[in-house]
């Protein structure tokens, strides 16, 4: 792999106002100084629980939302100092899909015009652009019968094949999926994880995938980030975190996947009370107001990300007598 990432982020803060009572406002704070990195071939995944700024980092690490703070960077040079042709090439490179498939394409166009919109877009000549898309649509298993058909005429797991075929008729480095699988039953998950695997493989993808399904995370992804009211808490390799977390917000969250580890003993206690709200982060540890192993220092001082093995990293004052 390049030394240089191929994607990251140095401290990211992206805050949006919430219209209250009394026409006051708030600020929501949904990054808070978050750094990561996406290297060259790599599969990194993001999880938490709805509302922890999962999405809200895809977007922005796209170049869909512009930090209030912090940067990101392309290759070693930062998005904000692009030339106009830099910016163009990122664009096409970076592509993203996103959960909902059907409110992602436009209902009044035909399915082989909007895969075909990229390679328009780049000026490849309409002859190619057919035949181009047909190899596409192959690849994620779509027959090429249904280019003349609209959005609304397909299942929630063909609009999603549709979606990553438009985004691979890009040629992207990165793919970037934001929960691409929540909205689909069981057994179309499966194929359309399989899918991403195949594409990954088939056009030297590197991919960040958010998904609230940890299980998801560890089939495709090499690492994973755990994210917590807009924080990342830890950051580790997909198995050694599931083999060996450090921090009691994954211990938690692994803890409530149904037959995960039915021989743990003694059972694990599940997260306690709900998310509190991103309108009002909790001072020191954000995640002291949930863990059953909170103690005063953790109440009033905020944790550091520290570094283990295999780059493995937690933000957690107890982690070291907790997991070693």
């Amino acid at each position: 792999m390049n030394k240089t990432p191929l994607l990251s982020a140095v401290d990211l803060l992206k805050t949006f106002s919430v219209s209250g009572q009394n026409r006051s406002t708030s600020t929501l704070t949904a990054l808070d100084l978050v750094s990561l990195h996406l290297s060259t071939g790599e599969t990194l995944g993001i999880a938490g629980e709805s509302g922890c700024g999962k999405s809200t980092l895809a977007k922005v690490m796209a170049g869909l939302l512009v930090p209030d703070g912090g940067s990101v960077f392309y290759n070693g040079t930062q998005l904000s100092q692009l030339g106009q042709n830099d910016k163009i090439i990122f664009r096409r490179k970076t592509q993203m899909i996103f959960q909902d498939p059907f409110s992602s394409l436009n209902p009044r166009m035909r399915v082989g015009d909007s895969i075909s919109e990229p390679l328009k877009i780049a000026g490849i000549p309409y002859p190619l652009q057919r035949a181009e898309v047909s190899r596409i649509m192959a690849a994620v298993g779509l027959p090429g019968d249904v280019v003349n058909r609209f959005p609304d005429e397909f299942s929630g797991g063909q609009r999603q094949r549709i979606g990553i075929a438009r985004a691979l008729a890009a040629y992207p480095d990165i793919l970037i999926a934001d929960e691409p699988v929540s909205s689909l039953d069981i057994s179309i998950q499966a194929q359309i994880i399989n899918i991403l695997l195949q594409m990954k493989i088939d056009f030297k993808l590197s991919m960040m995938i958010v998904s609230h399904n940890l299980l998801v995370l560890r089939h495709i992804c090499d690492r994973i980030i755990i994210m917590y009211l807009g924080a990342i808490v830890e950051c580790g390799p997909a198995s050694e975190l599931f083999s060996h977390c450090r921090h009691p917000y994954t211990e938690a969250l692994l803890a409530s996947i149904p037959g995960l580890n039915p021989s743990t003993s003694p059972k694990i206690e599940l997260l306690r009370d709900d998310l509190p709200s991103a309108l009002s982060i909790p001072s020191g540890c954000r995640f002291h107001t949930r863990c059953r192993h909170a103690v005063e220092r953790c109440r009033h001082e905020v944790p550091t990300l520290v570094e283990y093995v295999n780059g493995h990293t937690a933000a957690c004052h107890l982690s070291g007598s907790l997991y070693d």
